[in-house]
């Protein structure tokens, strides 16, 4: 499969939005760790694999721990995440998905016990940014770099 589009250069102001956007996301206070879970969850349900490749990546650079990662998509029946990282990942599945039930009071409060008003304008605007990020890749058919090839001994 080939790359569809050079996003960069057919619209730049598009892409410099963008990036405007994610580093709003970088500098909201949200932990760099919470908001990679978030990139990386959002990735799985959209099934972006670009996206999946550069998240996981970064999430170990982050710190995260490789378990943590491998169980991202079995987060409810996992022990390792937090009550607050669960409220982020539980309101970045309903927003990823909002199409099919909308966002119900009871996700909502859950989320709000563990985020300020602005860190659930952070948090939503986190998962809005990877939404995106996926629907651009997705579409452009972006592709993530190849493995590194190994030379046997």
């Amino acid at each position: 499969m080939q790359q569809r589009i050079n996003y960069t250069k057919a619209s730049p102001a598009a892409y410099h939005a963008m990036l405007q956007l994610q580093a709003a996301v970088e500098k909201s206070g949200l932990e760099k760790p919470l908001i990679e879970l978030i990139k990386i969850r959002a990735s799985q349900i959209n099934r972006c694999a670009f996206c999946l490749h550069m998240h996981t990546r970064d999430a170990r650079k982050a710190g995260e721990r490789e378990e943590r990662i491998y169980l991202l998509n079995a987060w409810r029946e996992a022990s390792l995440y937090t009550p607050r990282e669960r409220a982020a990942l539980r309101w970045t599945e309903t927003l990823t998905l909002v199409a099919e039930k909308g966002v119900s009071d009871e996700v909502f409060e859950e989320a709000r016990a563990h985020f300020s008003a602005a860190e659930m304008v952070d948090l939503t605007l986190a998962v809005v940014a990877i939404n995106g990020w996926n629907r651009i890749a997705i579409g452009f058919n972006l592709q993530h770099p190849a493995p590194a090839k190994t030379v046997a001994a």
